[in-house]
């Protein structure tokens, strides 16, 4: 049998996909990451057990396939920071993108005047998630193991040094550090001295199809999860927009040369060749919904039945607004101190209003993102993916709220197919379109704009 194999190393999983030469999936596996939360505002997890999840999902699907694929290819969530020595063995845990322990150190960046260059040279905003914070985060609170570490790296290269003994990073993943120059595709030794480093302390960047064969099984190196994305999701210039919502969410288009946004809004990383990525990420996709059920509604029901309860209610929620804001935000607000908040409270709401107003609130919060990236672009047609696709009423919600068609693809793990594609010559093709609801549409239209200047102050 001849297949191809994507690894998808997320926040809460690592995924294994094998898929068949059209870019369908012959067999997945997936083992839970834990996060552990040892003060607040960290998020961090253990970098030898995500390496041997990886390894596990590896070897169960070759197992069952009974024969090595082609190649494996990976991809993996961008801003992580692992402190390791000279052998790859980690000194600290996996520092998440979703820990703000450094947003100190982001908001001295602002307050001193450097955010505007950094952005303006990497293309990433200054905040909290980004590895350049979290390097002086640990020169300042933890000197002993800022002065022991050989290299500063993230969880893809932790796992691909495992498996092949190199310090390489993908310019994709490079270029989310905030320490990549966009424009050359080179570490930059401005951005190095700010982060008090030098380009010893960092891996070697390398194209994304970059290949290294050990034991006779082909490894590339494959990219960050939303690039990937979007290339499974044929996202291939400014006016398609893909929206991916899994634990997080995202609302990125594909340009062809690197584009800062003037008010540093909006990220842009680089991807492979011309091809770059614009927009921008939201720490709080369905893990809302997760967060609603256990701590706001502390129901047993399944998330499931609660969206199939939501679907009863009405646009607009009757009123009823959730700033989906649970574990602070990056685009569009970049504060790690905002906070959720149900507006809009009447004594007939019940849990299927909340259900749906959070829903609509996770699709607010992208429709800000995507109306900034329409100052420059016309956005004719959304691709749909990650998990939330699966689920047809927040699809259509998506397409109302937006007022645009969506196009939903087969496979939901866009991520790993897109680490196959790239070496393969798989083409992909959405399966199902959504129509806006005009009706939908101007109730939406209304709520949105209490949303936008309750979440903007506008």
């Amino acid at each position: 049998m001849q297949y191809y194999l994507g690894v998808d190393i997320g926040t809460t999983s690592v995924k294994a996909v094998a898929f068949d030469a059209a870019g369908k999936v012959l067999l997945k596996y997936s083992e839970e990451n834990k996060t552990f939360h040892p003060e607040e505002n960290y998020s961090e997890q253990s970098p030898e057990n995500v390496f041997r999840d990886t390894v596990f999902c590896i070897e169960e699907i070759i197992s069952r396939l009974k024969c090595n694929p082609q190649f494996i290819s990976f991809s993996a969530a961008m801003h992580s920071l692992i402190a390791v020595d000279e052998n790859g063995n980690a000194l600290t845990n996996c520092i998440l993108w979703s820990d703000n322990r450094a947003s100190k150190v982001a908001s001295a960046l602002h307050s001193n005047g450097l955010a505007k260059n950094i952005y303006e040279r990497s293309g990433v905003p200054v905040h909290a998630m980004s590895p350049l914070c979290k390097i002086i985060w640990l020169k300042e609170h933890e000197p002993q193991i800022f002065d022991q570490a050989h290299k500063f790296i993230g969880i893809k290269e932790f796992i691909f040094h495992r498996l092949c003994k190199e310090f390489i990073v993908d310019s994709s993943i490079a270029s989310a550090t905030g320490l990549m120059n966009i424009h050359t595709q080179q570490w930059d030794e401005e951005l190095l001295s700010i982060a008090g480093i030098d380009q010893s302390k960092l891996s070697i960047i390398v194209p994304v199809q970059y290949s290294i064969i050990v034991n006779e099984i082909k490894y590339i190196v494959g990219a960050s999860d939303g690039a990937l994305a979007n290339l499974a999701m044929n996202v291939v210039d400014a006016n398609i927009l893909a929206i991916t919502i899994g634990t997080s969410a995202a609302a990125r288009i594909t340009i062809q040369q690197p584009g800062v946004d003037e008010q540093m809004r909006l990220f842009c990383y680089h991807f492979k060749e011309n091809f770059f990525i614009k927009g921008g990420a939201s720490n709080n996709g369905a893990i809302v919904l997760q967060w609603l059920k256990d701590n706001y509604l502390q129901t047993g029901e399944s998330i499931n039945a609660l969206i199939k309860a939501a679907e009863t209610v009405s646009p607009g929620v009757d009123g009823l607004i959730f700033l989906p804001y649970v574990y602070g935000e990056r685009a569009p607000l970049w504060d790690s101190n905002a906070k959720e908040k149900f507006i809009g409270l009447k004594s007939k709401h019940t849990k299927s209003y909340f259900v749906r107003a959070a829903m609509e609130g996770v699709l607010y919060n992208l429709l800000l993102i995507a109306n900034m990236l329409n100052e420059k672009n016309s956005i004719s047609e959304i691709h749909a993916g990650g998990g939330f696709a699966e689920n047809p009423f927040w699809v259509q919600m998506l397409s109302d709220i937006f007022n645009l068609p969506v196009k939903v693809f087969d496979s939901i793990e866009s991520s790993a197919l897109g680490a196959v594609m790239l070496g393969t010559e798989i083409k992909t093709e959405p399966t199902k379109t959504y129509q806006p609801n005009q009706n939908n549409f101007l109730i939406y239209s209304k709520q949105f704009e209490r949303f936008k200047q309750l979440a903007l102050g506008d």
